[in-house]
């Protein structure tokens, strides 16, 4: 084996970047959305001890929903994408381009073993170059297959060592070999089958056996004329090793999937449910079929699930003549490889050997598969056809007819290959661009009508979606997904009747209850979610809150653990007013799923309803433990801390606010209650920042409006109030309490009586019974110097609140008045009881009410999912909502707004006595 230079590696890694080079400016599409924009596996608040514990998809193997495909080490790599540019896909792509060009320079090597020099090297350019791992390369997710080839090739090439002198066995390079095998196998499954390999390469290339005498061997052994000779009884040895090896690999990997197989339904994989011997032939043909995408790879999908290969029901189906031609030509390679000797029939073993059994785990051949035809599976096959094909072109090359239109042959295979590679990348650049091109090829699969939707859906673009989602259930009738996608689109487009209509064909085409068989192993989990959609559609209905209830209980009884459907019905049984069993369901939930941080965050909303706000924040702490990103528990555990009056608390009240302001920065809500905050801790210049950058944000922040204008009224810049309080009565001339300060500031600074008196009128005019407003207008009455009727507006005021002492004093004062004025008028006698009002109503306006302003307790709940894809969780966004305190602290306030009354009574007393 002749070692690889500077220059070929160069020459390699340059095809690649020339052929890969426009995948970097890819996105997220297809299972690059599940596997890694919905996987929290990524993110580094998720314990890497989690990694061995879920499948590849973020979801945890125990659970029967899982795919069960385990690869920790290939999310261990997207872990580390995200820790250096989180989702940006520009870093996800570049790897996977690196990945593919290592993967070429390995396979350079391992070409050597079998052929020259320049046919190793034009092998290795045409699996550089081919198009079919466009979808391994370009898509992020084929990662999985980068990866385990690397060390696929590492095992391999590192097991051709261990043969010593005079047959002697290494074991160095087959321990390295055995570890690199499980390596391979933790970033995917198929990396196990290089055992396989290593196993036929040692007898046939290594010992130099074929089949005729190793047969004649064997035989004469077991008729006791000879013994094991030496060599064979050293080939035993190591082949027992790597079987031994394998078997604890299968026997572990077996025990992570907790001996389950997946669910998939008859649309993944029509064939896999069919009778025979429909499944046979079915299966057998897609063997020829993937060996013509290798050979002529014009048309790609990336799809071939539901109809896309219609199925084989007849022996007289015209396509198992392309089955049978294929098996002969296949064994006729395979009869030619292993009868005869010589260089050029080892190099056929291992070219057959590296297309046929990598591709044994995708065969069906053992246990059904979620797909019918997929193209990054290839990948590694696609090694053992470019061996084929660089020697085939050698033996041809070396004819020296032929020699010259060989050359031009092979330039125009590769310079065309690469041409339909780098155009093949623009495919996956978005997923409209890559279900679109996947529909040129292929318009019978129901399931790229539905992604063409979803991407249309994505854009808001609900009109055309529909169309494609429509389309869907003509291509497949018996689709339920298609018919839920169809119901969610009619629902964003307010079109409820016939959104219904559509989730109840849904719901019928379900399957039915079979006694004594399990309901969950015969549907999709997500086709379940019909009841959460049609629940959730139904209950928007107060008089249907009952239906929808009964809608999610059948989905539960259908499959107790269906996560979902406690989450959706807890969040119905609050808005029942039922708080006690929503509790119940969402702690079935966590039964579930402790590690979700929206189900703790929804239990503490449960807590604030029943007035548990302690238990509330514990909840609100798990789920930032968790997630510590959670925003929606990050601003409500902060206002539930600010509303405690817990002076100890604020410090972390204010560091939440601060992390979700960092994730939120055009929430004004956010700077609203750090002005809060700050204004609770007497900062008034750091109030004032948060509620002007509150302000910026929205202009129309009533809360926000007021209080910094409170805020200058207590910080004596009166006169900077009163432009702020003019803006929020441009936009709220309802505001009361505006009127109030604006009124007061306009009596006691400007000494605008008239413009006061005009502030406390229209209050009047809207609140006749405000008590504030009456009182303060009597003031002004007053300082008009109408006696008479500043006497009859305090009777009226002391009607409305009996009780308050300073009313009463007041009127004494006014009577006082005119009777030293001489008023021949007798004075009114006040009507009713005495009582007073709360101690924080100052006399003439001054309402120090500072109410805190907490984002909705808004239970995160699920969407209308959508089929083939994960569901999605609506956080929503704020409302303007003034909540009064209901704590210590309010006692606390209301006592220091008493004292500030009584020293406004005093300034008032000395205007009524002329002082």
């Amino acid at each position: 084996m002749a070692d690889i230079n500077l220059k070929e590696i160069a020459l390699i890694v340059g095809v690649v970047t020339a052929c890969y080079w426009n995948s970097l400016f890819c996105g997220f599409v297809f299972d690059d959305v599940s596997a890694i924009l919905d996987n929290k596996d990524l993110h580094p608040s998720t314990p890497l001890k989690t990694l061995f514990q879920n499948d590849f998809w973020g979801t945890p193997m125990s659970e029967e929903r899982s795919h069960k495909s385990y690869r920790p080490l290939t999310v261990l790599t997207f872990r580390l994408n995200y820790l250096f540019s989180e989702l940006k896909p520009m870093s996800y792509h570049l790897l996977n381009t690196i990945f593919h060009a290592v993967v070429s320079v390995i396979f350079l090597k391992v070409c050597r073993l079998f052929l020259d020099n320049r046919s190793s090297m034009i092998a290795s350019l045409l699996f550089a170059v081919h198009p079919i791992h466009t979808e391994a390369v370009t898509g992020v997710v084929g990662r999985a297959e980068l990866l385990s080839s690397i060390f696929f090739l590492a095992a391999f090439l590192s097991y051709t060592k261990s043969k010593g002198p005079n047959n002697s066995i290494v074991w160095t390079p087959i321990a390295l070999t055995v570890v690199l095998v499980a390596i391979a196998t933790l970033c995917k499954e198929q990396g196990i089958t290089v055992v396989g390999i290593c196993c036929v390469y040692e007898v046939f290339i290594a010992q130099g056996y074929t089949l005729p005498l190793l047969w004649t061997t064997v035989g004469q052994f077991f008729r006791g004329k000879s013994s094991i000779p030496f060599s064979m009884l050293q080939t035993l040895i190591k082949l027992i090793v790597l079987m031994f090896s394998t078997l604890l690999l299968v026997v572990i990997r077996v025990q992570v999937i907790q001996s389950q197989l997946p669910v998939f339904t008859r649309f993944d994989n029509p064939a896999a449910v069919s009778p025979t011997p429909t499944r046979q032939l079915t299966f057998n043909y897609l063997l020829p079929l993937n060996a013509w995408l290798l050979l002529n790879p014009s048309e790609l999908c990336c799809d071939w699930t539901m109809g896309t290969i219609p199925l084989i029901e007849s022996f007289l189906d015209i396509r198992n003549l392309a089955t049978f031609t294929f098996f002969c030509f296949l064994g006729a390679l395979g009869v030619f490889s292993l009868r005869y000797p010589g260089d050029s029939s080892k190099t056929v073993l291992m070219a057959l050997c590296l297309m046929a059994l990598p591709f044994i785990p995708a065969s069906n051949l053992f246990f059904p598969v979620g797909f019918v035809v997929a193209e990054r599976v290839l990948y590694v096959p696609s090694m053992g056809f470019c061996i084929l094909v660089a020697h085939g072109w050698q033996k041809i090359s070396n004819k020296s007819v032929l020699k010259k239109l060989s050359w031009v042959c092979l330039s125009m295979v590769i310079f065309t290959h690469a041409l339909k590679t780098l155009h093949r990348n623009w495919d996956w650049e978005s997923e409209y661009t890559l279900f679109m091109s996947a529909l040129k090829v292929n318009k019978n699969n129901a399931k790229l009508w539905n992604n063409v939707g979803h991407a249309l859906e994505n854009e808001k673009n609900f009109e055309r979606a529909l169309k494609y989602f429509l389309q869907a259930t003509h291509v497949q009738p018996d689709d339920i997904g298609a018919h839920m996608n169809v119901g969610r689109t009619y629902k964003n487009l307010n079109r409820t009747k016939e959104a219904e209509e559509s989730y109840m064909m849904a719901k019928s085409l379900m399957p039915q209850i079979i006694p004594g068989k399990k309901y969950a192993a015969r549907i999709a989990p997500n086709h379940l979610n019909v009841y959460i959609n049609l629940a959730n559609l139904i209950r928007a209905n107060e008089s249907r809150l009952e239906e929808a209830d009964q809608l999610y209980r059948q989905a539960i009884s259908m499959r107790p653990d269906f996560k979902q459907a406690y989450i959706s019905r807890g969040e119905l049984l609050l808005k029942m007013n039922k708080p006690l069993k929503a509790k119940e369901a969402y702690l079935k939930a966590l039964e579930l799923d402790r590690n979700n941080a929206d189900l703790w965050y929804n239990l503490a909303i449960v807590h604030i309803e029943l007035k548990e706000p302690n238990e509330a924040l514990k909840n609100f702490n798990h789920a930032l433990e968790l997630n510590p990103k959670h925003k929606l528990a990050l601003f409500n555990s902060a206002i539930l801390m600010q509303e405690s009056g817990e002076v100890k608390l604020r410090p972390e009240a204010r560091k939440r606010l601060l992390s979700y302001i960092n994730e939120e920065p055009q929430d004004a809500n956010g700077y609203f209650n750090l002005g809060m905050l700050a204004m609770d801790d007497k900062k008034d210049s750091e109030a004032e920042m948060w509620m002007k950058k509150a302000i910026k944000l929205q202009a129309d922040f009533r809360s926000a409006l007021f209080n910094l204008a409170l805020l200058y009224s207590q910080t004596a810049k009166e006169l900077m109030a009163l432009p702020i309080l003019e803006e929020l009565l441009r936009h709220y001339p309802d505001h009361i309490k505006g009127l109030i300060l604006k009124g007061d500031i306009l009596m006691n600074q400007k000494k605008d009586i008239l413009g006061a008196k005009k502030c406390f009128e229209k209050i009047l005019e809207m609140d006749p019974s405000n008590v504030q407003g009456k009182h303060n207008l009597c003031v002004v009455y007053f300082e008009e110097k109408d006696l008479l009727k500043a006497e009859r507006c305090l009777v009226e005021t002391l009607a409305l609140a009996p009780h308050e002492e300073y009313i009463q004093r007041h009127l004494n004062i006014v009577r006082d008045k005119i009777s030293s004025s001489g008023f021949a008028e007798q004075p009114v006698s006040p009507a009713g009881k005495t009582s007073g009002v709360e101690g924080d109503k100052i006399p003439n306006e001054n309402v120090k009410e500072v109410r805190s302003e907490p984002r909705p307790t808004q239970i995160i709940k699920p969407s209308d999912n959508k089929s083939q894809s994960k569901s999605n969780k609506l956080l929503g966004k704020n409302t303007d909502k003034e909540t009064p305190h209901k704590t210590t602290k309010e006692i606390k306030e209301i006592e220091k707004k008493r004292v500030a009354a009584l020293k406004r009574l005093e300034e008032i007393e000395r205007i009524l006595n002329g002082e």
